[in-house]
């Protein structure tokens, strides 16, 4: 049954004209060729831009990476833009990172390598690859900061001659392109100031300028002076602050968190720090340590004969009654001196005339010197404040109800916070603690909805999908199936023709040897050459289908005769 259908239909065809043969031959190959491309495009998944702007030899390093990893990629024609599946895109980049992968294609110093011709290069020549290498080595260098994705360095070094006294200072500019969602603090603002001035023969970081890709100025004017300064050590106490009053309220919350429980206490520390740096000298002297420094002493006697004796009173005076002359005072000390120096030199020495000691006697006191220098930052007042919910008690009844805390617990949780926080009356350091009941916490916020379903890839993909398998279904059942089935059956014109046949072989012989004579058409056509080839088709058609009858109509004709 199907081979004589697929017959009928090869016949059907073959009675067409040939330019409506090859109309339907190309009509039936561009359903297929578009049902296919349907198919693919619908099976394709999205590709998403993984880089857009590499050199030749970054794409090809790149390419190679892709291929070994198995991701599949396009390039864009125009633009050499690299383009990967959407699902796969941080996939690929992570595995492009682990390899290093795309390395740049700045040069640096490596381009002094390259030869540089016959004559060599003029000195303007060298000076602008002087500088443009020293550019490239400074990109290199602040592109390997983690938050910083790629950068441009512009050096600005004017040209130096012995005649100007005042001549220009260098400067430079920095773009710095950073990874979305970073950013750059001060201090790493400052580290790339610094190494830009570094690099560069009198520069002066206050000329260094650097700017983000958004163009957002990072440095201000007097970057590195005393202003800077100044700001930078104002942020850096201000961070100090917040950090210790976030670790007293930590250590406050900590230690009654077993008491009242962990949602049962607030508190807020308020720390006033003292960043005056003080410099004291003191002198001091110890009155009761005393030591010799220094003595000098000076020893005088005078020796010889006294010209009128020994002068003084007993000069003239007689001796005691009962005591020989040479006993007496006198005569006892000038004996002594004789006998002294007689033992000293060996020659009689005369009585002492005159005698005298001198001693010089320096003290030196105890003295101590103190150079203290007070360390900015110092604690100098701590304001504490604490609130302690009720507490949650069962009744004999059964209900629970909040109750305060005693007097006796809220004083022992005052002395547990003033120990957790060091407290210090004589600073003046304030310690405030309230029993106050907490309210309700209120509801939890709904989880922030996700993207809309038709901003996620899946969706696109499913949609793709859908649409491909639904123009598939409208070519085969709204294009080939009618194509197929027009094929598969008679042209309209049998219809009248087997009418006719039928009428013949029941009604008699005049009504069948009418049928030469009607002239039927074809999709409103006149009758005429092509009428009476579509006539015979439907009667070789009618035969192949009814033999039986057309035999009928065949011998009435012949009967007839």
């Amino acid at each position: 049954m199907r081979t004589e259908a697929l017959r009928t239909q090869f016949d059907n065809f073959s009675r067409l004209p040939a330019l409506r043969q090859i109309g339907l031959m190309m009509g039936l190959a561009a359903s297929v060729a578009l049902g296919v491309a349907i198919v693919l495009w619908s099976q394709q998944p999205s590709y998403s831009l993984l880089y857009g702007d590499l050199s030749a030899k970054d794409s090809g390093q790149v390419l190679e990476a892709l291929d070994k990893a198995g991701i599949h990629y396009r390039v864009s024609p125009t633009s050499g833009a690299i383009m990967v599946p959407a699902a796969d895109v941080y996939r690929a980049r992570i595995k492009l990172a682990t390899e290093g992968l795309p390395k740049g294609t700045t040069s640096g110093f490596a381009m002094f390598d390259k030869a540089q011709g016959p004559f060599g290069a003029s000195q303007f020549m060298e000076t602008v690859r002087y500088n443009q290498a020293l550019e490239q080595e400074l990109e290199r260098s602040i592109a390997s900061l983690d938050s910083v994705q790629s950068t441009r360095v512009h050096l600005a070094v004017p040209k130096q001659s012995v005649f100007i006294q005042d001549s220009p200072k260098p400067s430079a500019s920095v773009l710095l392109n950073l990874y979305p969602g970073r950013e750059l603090s001060a201090a790493q603002v400052a580290g790339v100031v610094h190494l830009v001035a570094s690099s560069v023969p009198g520069l002066s970081p206050q000329n260094v300028t650097v700017v983000n890709q958004h163009g957002d100025l990072l440095t201000h004017g007097g970057q590195n002076g005393p202003e800077a300064t100044g700001s930078a050590l104002s942020t850096a106490q201000y961070a100090l602050t917040q950090r210790l009053d976030r670790l007293y309220a930590k250590r406050i919350s900590a230690i009654l968190a077993p008491i009242v429980g962990g949602g049962g206490v607030r508190a807020q520390v308020a720390t006033d720090l003292n960043y005056a740096l003080i410099n004291t000298t003191s002198e001091t002297y110890d009155p009761k340590s005393q030591v010799i420094r220094s003595e000098q002493t000076d020893d005088l006697v005078k020796r010889g004969q006294p010209s009128g004796g020994v002068p003084g009173a007993l000069t003239n005076q007689p001796p005691p009654a009962g005591v020989p002359a040479n006993q007496s005072a006198n005569g006892q000390a000038a004996n002594a001196q004789t006998a002294a120096g007689q033992a000293g030199t060996g020659a009689p020495l005369g009585p002492i005339l005159e005698s005298r000691k001198q001693a010089t006697r320096n003290f030196e006191i105890d003295r101590t010197i103190q150079h203290i220098q007070k360390a900015p930052g110092a604690i100098s007042r701590l304001s504490v404040a604490v609130v302690v919910d009720y507490q949650e008690k069962k009744g004999k009844d059964g209900k629970v109800t909040a109750v305060p805390l005693s007097t006796q617990e809220m004083a022992n949780i005052t002395n547990l916070v003033k120990d957790a926080v060091g407290f210090n009356a004589a600073r003046g350091d304030t310690v405030n603690v309230i029993n106050a009941p907490f309210k309700a916490a209120p509801a939890a916020a709904p989880m922030p909805a996700g993207p809309p379903i038709w901003e996620q890839a899946w969706f696109w993909n499913l949609l793709k999908q859908v649409a491909g398998g639904l123009a598939v279904l409208f070519l085969i059942f709204g294009v080939l199936r009618p194509v197929l089935r027009s094929l598969s059956h008679a042209p309209p014109m049998m219809a009248p023709a087997a009418a006719g046949a039928a009428a013949g072989t029941g009604g008699g012989e005049g009504e069948v040897g009418g049928m030469d004579e009607d002239r039927v058409t074809l999709s409103g056509q006149a009758s005429g050459t092509s009428a009476y080839d579509q006539q015979l088709a439907a009667a070789r058609s009618l035969a192949q289908s009814d033999p039986k009858r057309v035999a009928q109509v065949v011998k009435g004709w012949l009967g007839d005769e």
